[in-house]
């Protein structure tokens, strides 16, 4: 007798049309799973959907079995096309090379997967144009959803799209925040508590929520304490190290320099204390020195950084629990989270000559 080729054989070869398996051919389809198991496409994509509850009855098992044996591939895109979703988030920074930036990525990306869903991300130099762009392109490729960390106070961008911000806000729609002001507050206290009474600013960009609002912190901190909060101590308008270096240097460089500084941000701090080296000053003897996230390097550093921890994964989630409360159109709300002061060697009593 005969030996006859597997059942499998027959339908791929009907399937690709040319006698090949399916996997050197055409696309196999739930169409062709559905017509092969003998079953509607319905029960193929019912069987097959990876999100609902597995059976085990006499039909699944058989649609299971010849979906293995033509070698279909559940298609996720199409799926969420269908479902009018895709399960992708997207995400747009200023830049990735800003280890803040991709400290929260990551922890998007985390949390967004325990969700099942897959966050992609776009950059834009923090350039408004870029931005705008960005999201042009995000919305092309059918994300769910987006959440910005680029916001400009007073100017939003992804109006008419779902969407959370992080880190900044522009004052109108829903975002999730580290308690800014409040870190600063911290910061400024523990210089104060130290005995420091001229405490400089390196601040950032004035179109940052972030950076307006822990200069905000800094100034009522000062306030409490009755010293003077002007602005003869403030410098700086970027987020990067060269920055902050500039700017230490020239408050370094007066005559009746700071004793205590805070940066707004650990970029920043480390630029001061580049600026203190070659001036010739000693951290913390000379100069204490503060900065904010608490970015890895910072713990590592000659002289390990005192600076302000952010919440990054608890802001990430609230972000996207703000995200799905945009996708359902509730009202725009603002989740603030609290971060904690981290004390290291950067920080010490005042000189006693101040």
């Amino acid at each position: 007798m005969e030996h006859m080729p597997p059942a499998v054989n027959s339908r791929t070869e009907e399937i690709s049309g040319r006698g090949l398996p399916a996997s050197l051919g055409a696309v196999v389809t739930i169409v062709d799973v559905a017509r092969a198991a003998g079953v509607s496409k319905s029960t193929v994509s019912r069987v097959l959907d990876e999100r609902l509850p597995h059976s085990n009855s006499a039909t699944a098992e058989r649609v299971r079995q010849v979906a293995a044996e033509l070698g279909y591939v559940r298609d996720p895109l199409a799926s969420g096309l269908r479902r009018s979703g895709t399960n992708t988030l997207g995400v747009i920074v200023p830049r990735l090379t800003d280890t803040v930036m991709a400290m929260l990525y990551e922890q998007i990306v985390a949390a967004s997967g325990e969700r099942g869903m897959f966050a992609v991300v776009a950059t834009t130099e923090d350039q408004p144009d870029s931005e705008t762009l960005a999201v042009q392109t995000l919305i092309r490729r059918r994300v769910d959803g987006l959440i910005l960390t680029t916001a400009r106070f007073g100017h939003p961008v992804a109006q008419g799209v779902p969407h959370a911000l992080a880190l900044r806000t522009d004052g109108i729609g829903p975002a999730s925040l580290g308690d800014d002001e409040l870190g600063a507050r911290l910061a400024v206290r523990h210089l104060i508590d130290y005995g420091h009474r001229r405490i400089g600013l390196v601040g950032g960009p004035g179109y940052a929520s972030s950076a307006l609002h822990r200069l905000k912190g800094y100034r009522l901190a000062l306030q409490d304490a009755g010293l003077p909060a002007g602005d003869d101590l403030v410098c700086g308008d970027a987020f990067s190290i060269e920055a902050g270096e500039s700017a230490g240097r020239t408050l370094l460089g007066r005559p009746d320099r700071p004793t205590a500084i805070f940066a707004v941000n650990d970029n920043t701090a480390i630029g001061v204390m580049a600026a203190a080296h070659a001036l010739g000053l000693s951290i913390p003897d000379d100069l204490s020195l503060v900065g904010y996230n608490d970015i890895p390097v910072v713990s590592r550093l000659p002289v390990p950084l005192t600076t302000v921890r952010v919440p990054f994964r608890q802001i990430a989630t609230n972000a996207l629990d703000l995200l799905n409360d945009a996708r359902r159109n509730t009202a725009p709300r603002t989740v603030v989270t609290p971060p904690t002061l981290i004390p290291r060697r950067s920080t010490g009593p005042a000189p006693r000559s101040s």
